[in-house]
Parts: C-alpha cells; sequence; structure tokens
C-alpha cells in the first residue's frame, strides 16, 4: 500500500489483545478487526525472568 493510497483510504487495523486501543481505534472510527490472543504462558522460567525485571527477589 502507498502512503497515498493510505492518506486517500484511510487505515486498517489489525489489533492483537489490546482491548483499549481497540475502542479507541473504533471510536475514531477506524476500520479496526479485534483477534482475542494471549501469549502462551512460558513456565517458571519466564515468570522467575519476569520477576527479576520487575526487582522481586528470585528464589
Amino acid at each position: 500500500m502507498s502512503l497515498k493510497s493510505l492518506l486517500n483510504n484511510g487505515s486498517k487495523v489489525i489489533n492483537i489483545g489490546m482491548e483499549r486501543f481497540y475502542s479507541d481505534l473504533r471510536e475514531q472510527e477506524v476500520e479496526t478487526v479485534m483477534v482475542d490472543w494471549k501469549p502462551p504462558l512460558g513456565g517458571k522460567e519466564l515468570l522467575g525472568k519476569l520477576r527479576k525485571i520487575r526487582g522481586d527477589s528470585v528464589g
């Protein structure tokens, strides 16, 4: 899609999992499709990494 086409025809959005973003776009009358998606669980290893990022003590 060219920039000229985008400016003339408007954008079309596929939103993945962020409901607030979807509703904001709809309020602005942007053509939008919502896909209800969540990332797969990563188990204890991912949880440990996320806690480390957040600053929790890992143990």
